[in-house]
């Protein structure tokens, strides 16, 4: 199975969640300016979208889009617990989680990656505060999204996280938030995967997240 990732980008979430279950996972990286690959492939002929992450399955079959990518990589391993059984209550939650970070919180920092609008990037910045004040309430009292564990929403969610110096916020404007990022970042996951994509505590991303799944607004 191969990863096609920009480092830092969200496909870093796809990332930590393999190495917490033990997948073999061969990694290609994506110049998202040129939507080259390392090996010299056209990105548009693996991912017409354009963005990472993308994954290719060992049939060669192509999925995108984190909200499909993270429950599929948790289905792969259930004894990792990193996802939610079929037909529960908890899968139907660990989706909202999903779907709220990608929608909600990814989609917000659009602006910082796509426009040089000030005024833009004002609306939006404070849009994420928002979205962060909400993040910190439900994590107030909990380590993690899903309440008991890890899980890849909080793969996602880390990712997130690390963007905030991009957007000119300082996280320690909400210390839930702040706690949380600096507890999920000494997993060995974590660190293994950003050491792998050369990344520091200190920097964001190498290339920010300039297309990587964040939808034009």
């Amino acid at each position: 199975m191969k990863l096609y990732y920009a480092p830092g980008a969200c496909s870093l979430a796809s990332h930590i969640v393999a190495i917490e279950e033990g997948l073999s996972l061969e990694l290609e990286k994506v110049d998202l300016k040129t939507h080259r690959t390392e090996t010299g492939k056209d990105f548009y002929s693996i991912n017409p979208k354009g963005y990472v992450p993308a994954i290719e399955s060992d049939s060669g079959a192509i999925l995108t889009e984190n909200v499909a990518i993270l429950p599929f990589l948790a289905d792969l391993m259930p004894s990792a617990e990193l996802g939610a059984p079929d037909e529960t209550m908890e899968r139907v939650r660990l989706l909202e989680w999903l779907g709220y970070l990608a929608a909600e919180v990814h989609h917000a920092f659009s602006p910082f990656f796509h426009t040089a609008d000030d005024a833009r990037k004002s609306e939006a910045r404070e849009t994420i505060r928002k979205r962060f004040a909400y993040l910190a309430s439900r994590l107030d009292g909990h380590d993690y999204l899903m309440g008991k564990g890890f899980s890849v929403a909080d793969a996602y969610l880390f990712v997130i996280l690390r963007w905030t110096p991009l957007a000119g916020i300082d996280l320690k404007e909400f210390p839930v938030l702040d706690r949380y990022r600096a507890r999920i970042a000494e997993r060995p996951s974590v660190k293994a995967a950003m050491r792998d994509e050369g990344l520091t505590k200190e920097r964001p991303s190498q290339q920010a997240d300039k297309g990587a799944q964040a939808r034009p607004s």
